[in-house]
Protein backbone atom coordinates (compact mmCIF):
# COMPACT_ATOMS: atom_id res chain seq x y z
CA UNK A 1 0.00 0.00 0.00
CA UNK A 2 0.67 3.77 -1.00
CA UNK A 3 0.29 6.59 1.35
CA UNK A 4 -0.37 10.02 0.17
CA UNK A 5 -1.04 12.69 2.79
CA UNK A 6 -2.07 15.64 0.94
CA UNK A 7 -1.95 19.40 2.46
CA UNK A 8 -3.73 22.11 2.66
CA UNK A 9 -1.70 24.57 3.80
CA UNK A 10 -4.13 27.03 4.73
CA UNK A 11 -5.77 25.40 7.25
CA UNK A 12 -2.71 25.80 9.04
CA UNK A 13 -2.88 29.93 8.35
CA UNK A 14 -0.41 31.55 11.01
CA UNK A 15 0.30 27.63 12.57
CA UNK A 16 3.00 26.40 10.81
CA UNK A 17 3.67 24.73 13.83
CA UNK A 18 1.12 22.97 13.61
CA UNK A 19 1.90 21.40 10.22
CA UNK A 20 5.63 20.96 11.03
CA UNK A 21 4.54 18.92 13.92
CA UNK A 22 2.13 16.60 11.97
CA UNK A 23 4.76 16.39 8.94
CA UNK A 24 7.75 15.56 11.91
CA UNK A 25 5.29 12.37 13.08
CA UNK A 26 4.90 11.31 9.77
CA UNK A 27 8.13 10.82 8.86
CA UNK A 28 9.64 9.45 12.42
CA UNK A 29 6.65 6.67 11.84
CA UNK A 30 7.68 5.56 8.37
CA UNK A 31 10.97 5.49 9.37
CA UNK A 32 10.00 2.88 11.63
CA UNK A 33 8.66 0.75 8.91
CA UNK A 34 10.23 -1.80 6.86
CA UNK A 35 10.27 -0.70 2.94
CA UNK A 36 7.60 2.41 3.21
CA UNK A 37 5.85 3.84 0.78
CA UNK A 38 4.87 7.42 1.47
CA UNK A 39 4.69 10.82 -0.11
CA UNK A 40 3.73 14.33 1.08
CA UNK A 41 2.35 16.66 -1.46
CA UNK A 42 0.98 20.04 -0.96
CA UNK A 43 -2.47 21.65 -2.53
CA UNK A 44 -1.59 25.11 -3.25
CA UNK A 45 -5.35 26.12 -4.71
CA UNK A 46 -8.62 24.52 -5.21
CA UNK A 47 -8.83 21.59 -7.29
CA UNK A 48 -4.35 20.98 -7.10
CA UNK A 49 -5.23 17.78 -5.23
CA UNK A 50 -7.35 16.52 -7.95
CA UNK A 51 -4.17 16.61 -10.30
CA UNK A 52 -2.50 15.21 -7.66
CA UNK A 53 -4.39 11.98 -6.82
CA UNK A 54 -4.19 11.53 -10.93
CA UNK A 55 -0.30 11.60 -11.28
CA UNK A 56 0.07 9.04 -7.95
CA UNK A 57 -2.39 6.24 -9.68
CA UNK A 58 -0.67 6.57 -12.68
CA UNK A 59 2.84 6.00 -10.43
CA UNK A 60 1.09 3.23 -8.55
CA UNK A 61 2.25 -0.17 -8.96
CA UNK A 62 -0.56 -2.85 -10.78
CA UNK A 63 -2.66 -3.93 -8.03
CA UNK A 64 -1.45 -1.67 -5.53
CA UNK A 65 -3.70 -0.25 -3.13
CA UNK A 66 -3.36 3.76 -2.71
CA UNK A 67 -4.37 5.55 0.29
CA UNK A 68 -4.70 9.53 0.08
CA UNK A 69 -4.74 11.29 3.54
CA UNK A 70 -6.98 14.91 3.12
CA UNK A 71 -5.15 16.64 6.33
CA UNK A 72 -7.08 20.35 6.46
CA UNK A 73 -10.68 20.93 6.11
CA UNK A 74 -13.69 20.31 4.50
CA UNK A 75 -11.82 22.03 1.42
CA UNK A 76 -9.09 20.01 0.51
CA UNK A 77 -12.15 16.92 1.40
CA UNK A 78 -13.74 17.72 -1.77
CA UNK A 79 -10.92 17.76 -3.58
CA UNK A 80 -9.71 14.46 -2.22
CA UNK A 81 -12.59 13.16 -3.08
CA UNK A 82 -12.84 14.21 -5.91
CA UNK A 83 -9.66 12.90 -6.77
CA UNK A 84 -10.47 9.54 -4.86
CA UNK A 85 -13.79 8.80 -6.23
CA UNK A 86 -12.58 7.75 -9.87
CA UNK A 87 -9.95 5.15 -8.76
CA UNK A 88 -11.19 2.09 -7.40
CA UNK A 89 -7.58 1.17 -6.15
CA UNK A 90 -7.88 4.29 -3.96
CA UNK A 91 -9.27 4.57 -0.17
CA UNK A 92 -9.97 8.18 1.40
CA UNK A 93 -7.96 8.92 4.77
CA UNK A 94 -9.39 12.51 6.72
CA UNK A 95 -7.14 14.53 9.15
CA UNK A 96 -9.46 17.03 10.51
CA UNK A 97 -8.32 20.21 10.75
CA UNK A 98 -10.66 22.05 9.90
CA UNK A 99 -13.69 24.19 11.62
CA UNK A 100 -16.68 21.80 11.49
CA UNK A 101 -15.50 18.24 10.13
CA UNK A 102 -18.74 17.65 9.62
CA UNK A 103 -18.79 13.97 7.92
CA UNK A 104 -16.63 12.50 10.89
CA UNK A 105 -18.90 13.08 13.53
CA UNK A 106 -21.64 10.36 11.84
CA UNK A 107 -18.37 8.35 13.68
CA UNK A 108 -18.98 10.16 16.95
CA UNK A 109 -18.60 13.78 18.00
CA UNK A 110 -16.24 12.52 20.53
CA UNK A 111 -13.95 10.59 17.77
CA UNK A 112 -13.27 13.65 15.76
CA UNK A 113 -9.91 14.05 17.57
CA UNK A 114 -8.66 10.62 16.96
CA UNK A 115 -8.48 10.93 13.53
CA UNK A 116 -5.64 13.11 14.10
CA UNK A 117 -3.41 9.47 15.32
CA UNK A 118 -1.28 8.98 11.92
CA UNK A 119 -0.10 5.67 13.37
CA UNK A 120 -3.72 4.43 14.14
CA UNK A 121 -4.86 5.39 11.14
CA UNK A 122 -2.11 4.18 8.85
CA UNK A 123 -3.08 0.39 9.87
CA UNK A 124 -6.74 0.85 9.75
CA UNK A 125 -9.56 -0.47 7.20
CA UNK A 126 -11.81 1.04 5.46
CA UNK A 127 -15.92 1.31 5.04
CA UNK A 128 -17.21 1.32 1.75
CA UNK A 129 -19.21 4.82 1.39
CA UNK A 130 -21.85 6.59 -0.71
CA UNK A 131 -20.97 10.00 -2.25
CA UNK A 132 -23.05 12.40 -3.89
CA UNK A 133 -22.77 12.91 -7.46
CA UNK A 134 -23.42 16.04 -9.66
CA UNK A 135 -21.84 15.67 -13.16
CA UNK A 136 -18.31 14.88 -12.17
CA UNK A 137 -18.55 16.00 -9.18
CA UNK A 138 -18.60 13.81 -5.97
CA UNK A 139 -20.16 15.31 -2.10
CA UNK A 140 -19.34 13.80 0.92
CA UNK A 141 -21.82 15.20 2.95
CA UNK A 142 -24.83 17.27 1.39
CA UNK A 143 -26.61 19.47 -1.10
CA UNK A 144 -28.21 22.66 0.70
CA UNK A 145 -30.48 24.61 -2.28
CA UNK A 146 -32.44 27.74 -0.84
CA UNK A 147 -31.67 29.64 2.40
CA UNK A 148 -29.30 27.79 4.00
CA UNK A 149 -27.02 27.86 0.84
CA UNK A 150 -27.67 32.04 1.02
CA UNK A 151 -26.78 32.63 4.12
CA UNK A 152 -23.67 30.21 4.02
CA UNK A 153 -22.25 31.78 0.76
CA UNK A 154 -22.37 35.45 2.59
CA UNK A 155 -20.84 34.26 5.85
CA UNK A 156 -18.31 32.50 3.82
CA UNK A 157 -17.61 35.59 1.88
CA UNK A 158 -17.58 38.29 5.12
CA UNK A 159 -15.28 35.54 6.59
CA UNK A 160 -12.48 36.50 3.49
CA UNK A 161 -12.88 39.87 3.84
CA UNK A 162 -12.16 40.13 7.67
CA UNK A 163 -8.82 38.74 9.65
CA UNK A 164 -9.88 35.60 11.64
CA UNK A 165 -10.06 37.17 14.89
CA UNK A 166 -12.75 39.20 13.63
CA UNK A 167 -14.52 36.85 12.09
CA UNK A 168 -15.01 35.29 15.22
CA UNK A 169 -16.43 37.79 17.00
CA UNK A 170 -19.25 38.83 14.06
CA UNK A 171 -19.93 35.21 13.31
CA UNK A 172 -22.72 34.43 15.09
CA UNK A 173 -24.27 38.14 15.14
CA UNK A 174 -23.79 37.78 10.90
CA UNK A 175 -25.33 34.31 10.46
CA UNK A 176 -28.34 35.88 12.70
CA UNK A 177 -29.35 39.04 10.59
CA UNK A 178 -28.64 37.30 8.05
CA UNK A 179 -31.13 34.04 8.41
CA UNK A 180 -33.46 37.21 9.58
CA UNK A 181 -33.14 39.28 6.49
CA UNK A 182 -32.89 36.02 4.39
CA UNK A 183 -36.51 34.81 5.75
CA UNK A 184 -38.03 38.63 4.28
CA UNK A 185 -36.60 37.98 0.77
CA UNK A 186 -39.42 35.47 -1.21
CA UNK A 187 -36.59 35.48 -3.81
CA UNK A 188 -34.97 32.98 -1.52
CA UNK A 189 -37.32 31.64 1.57
CA UNK A 190 -40.22 31.25 -0.55
CA UNK A 191 -39.14 30.47 -4.09
CA UNK A 192 -40.95 28.27 -6.23
CA UNK A 193 -39.22 24.73 -7.53
CA UNK A 194 -39.70 21.62 -9.89
CA UNK A 195 -38.91 18.65 -7.86
CA UNK A 196 -38.48 15.13 -8.77
CA UNK A 197 -37.50 12.52 -6.23
CA UNK A 198 -37.15 8.85 -7.91
CA UNK A 199 -39.72 10.01 -11.13
CA UNK A 200 -42.03 11.01 -8.08
CA UNK A 201 -42.99 14.99 -8.06
CA UNK A 202 -42.66 17.18 -5.07
CA UNK A 203 -43.09 20.79 -6.61
CA UNK A 204 -43.97 23.52 -4.77
CA UNK A 205 -42.70 26.47 -2.80
CA UNK A 206 -39.77 25.56 -0.43
CA UNK A 207 -37.59 27.60 1.53
CA UNK A 208 -34.81 24.86 1.98
CA UNK A 209 -34.06 21.63 0.21
CA UNK A 210 -31.34 19.41 1.84
CA UNK A 211 -30.14 16.13 0.45
CA UNK A 212 -28.63 14.83 2.77
CA UNK A 213 -26.08 11.63 2.63
CA UNK A 214 -24.89 12.26 6.51
CA UNK A 215 -26.58 14.21 9.25
CA UNK A 216 -24.44 17.18 10.42
CA UNK A 217 -24.08 19.93 8.99
CA UNK A 218 -21.82 23.02 10.13
CA UNK A 219 -21.20 21.00 13.36
CA UNK A 220 -24.36 20.88 13.84
CA UNK A 221 -27.07 17.94 13.89
CA UNK A 222 -29.63 18.38 10.88
CA UNK A 223 -33.25 17.64 10.79
CA UNK A 224 -32.36 14.86 8.47
CA UNK A 225 -30.96 13.04 11.99
CA UNK A 226 -31.07 9.63 10.43
CA UNK A 227 -29.10 9.84 7.30
CA UNK A 228 -26.31 7.40 6.51
CA UNK A 229 -23.83 6.78 3.99
CA UNK A 230 -23.89 3.64 3.40
CA UNK A 231 -27.11 2.75 2.87
CA UNK A 232 -27.72 3.63 -1.08
CA UNK A 233 -29.98 6.09 -0.27
CA UNK A 234 -30.20 10.22 -0.40
CA UNK A 235 -32.67 11.40 2.73
CA UNK A 236 -33.71 14.56 1.36
CA UNK A 237 -35.45 17.22 3.36
CA UNK A 238 -38.03 19.75 1.93
CA UNK A 239 -39.50 22.62 4.42
CA UNK A 240 -42.25 23.96 2.98
CA UNK A 241 -41.86 27.94 2.68
CA UNK A 242 -44.05 30.23 5.62
CA UNK A 243 -44.46 33.89 6.40
CA UNK A 244 -40.63 35.20 7.78
CA UNK A 245 -41.31 34.35 11.50
CA UNK A 246 -42.20 30.71 10.67
CA UNK A 247 -39.30 30.60 7.86
CA UNK A 248 -36.83 31.09 11.15
CA UNK A 249 -38.58 29.22 13.46
CA UNK A 250 -38.41 26.30 10.85
CA UNK A 251 -35.01 26.70 10.16
CA UNK A 252 -34.02 27.14 13.87
CA UNK A 253 -35.54 23.47 14.78
CA UNK A 254 -34.06 22.19 11.49
CA UNK A 255 -30.43 23.70 12.41
CA UNK A 256 -30.87 21.67 16.09
CA UNK A 257 -31.67 17.91 14.87
CA UNK A 258 -35.46 19.05 14.60
CA UNK A 259 -38.43 18.71 12.16
CA UNK A 260 -41.40 21.23 11.87
CA UNK A 261 -44.40 20.93 10.90
CA UNK A 262 -43.97 22.06 7.12
CA UNK A 263 -41.06 19.73 6.70
CA UNK A 264 -41.58 16.41 5.04
CA UNK A 265 -38.19 13.89 4.06
CA UNK A 266 -38.15 11.04 1.33
CA UNK A 267 -35.49 8.90 0.49
CA UNK A 268 -34.35 8.34 -3.00
CA UNK A 269 -31.65 7.85 -5.45
CA UNK A 270 -32.07 10.64 -8.00
CA UNK A 271 -33.26 13.77 -7.49
CA UNK A 272 -34.26 16.79 -9.55
CA UNK A 273 -34.45 20.38 -8.85
CA UNK A 274 -35.24 23.29 -11.39
CA UNK A 275 -36.12 26.76 -10.85
CA UNK A 276 -37.17 29.45 -13.13
CA UNK A 277 -34.29 31.37 -12.12
CA UNK A 278 -30.43 30.31 -10.73
CA UNK A 279 -30.38 29.64 -7.16
CA UNK A 280 -27.29 29.40 -4.72
CA UNK A 281 -26.32 25.76 -4.26
CA UNK A 282 -24.31 24.31 -1.62
CA UNK A 283 -22.32 20.91 -2.53
CA UNK A 284 -20.20 20.45 1.16
CA UNK A 285 -18.22 23.75 0.74
CA UNK A 286 -18.58 24.17 -2.98
CA UNK A 287 -21.06 27.09 -4.33
CA UNK A 288 -22.53 27.37 -7.39
CA UNK A 289 -25.70 29.39 -8.91
CA UNK A 290 -27.26 27.06 -11.57
CA UNK A 291 -31.06 27.25 -12.64
CA UNK A 292 -31.36 23.28 -12.58
CA UNK A 293 -29.36 20.54 -10.74
CA UNK A 294 -29.90 16.21 -10.88
CA UNK A 295 -27.86 14.36 -8.23
CA UNK A 296 -27.57 10.70 -7.61
CA UNK A 297 -26.36 8.57 -5.18
CA UNK A 298 -23.20 6.62 -5.86
CA UNK A 299 -23.21 3.35 -3.68
CA UNK A 300 -19.98 2.39 -2.08
CA UNK A 301 -17.65 4.36 -4.62
CA UNK A 302 -15.44 5.17 -2.42
CA UNK A 303 -13.61 3.87 0.62
CA UNK A 304 -12.99 5.97 3.65
CA UNK A 305 -10.34 4.93 6.46
CA UNK A 306 -12.15 4.40 9.64
CA UNK A 307 -10.60 3.40 13.42
CA UNK A 308 -11.38 0.30 14.80
CA UNK A 309 -14.28 -0.44 16.18
CA UNK A 310 -16.30 2.54 14.86
CA UNK A 311 -18.74 2.18 11.97
CA UNK A 312 -21.59 4.06 10.42
CA UNK A 313 -24.86 4.35 13.45
CA UNK A 314 -27.63 2.75 10.52
CA UNK A 315 -26.69 -0.87 9.07
CA UNK A 316 -25.97 -1.02 5.51
CA UNK A 317 -29.33 -1.71 3.66
CA UNK A 318 -29.59 -4.01 0.18
CA UNK A 319 -29.92 -2.00 -3.00
CA UNK A 320 -33.31 -3.20 -4.75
Amino acid sequence: MKHVFVFDPKAFYNQQWKMDNILDGIGQFFRTQENPDFSIQYSRYRRNAIGIIQDEAEKARAGDIVRIYAVGGEEILFDCLNGVAHFPNMQLAIIPFGETNDFLRILGEDKVELFKDIQSLVSCGALPTDAIRWGVNYALNSCYIGMNAVVSKKIKDMRSRFSKSWFIIFSKLSSFFNYFFTAFNKKHAARKYQISIDDHDYSGYYSLIHVANGPFFNGRITGAKDATPDDGLLDVALVRSSNPLGTLISMRRYSKGKKSKNCTIIQGKKITVKSDNPVWIQLDNEYIQESSITLNVVSHVVQVVTLPDLSYPLASMAEA
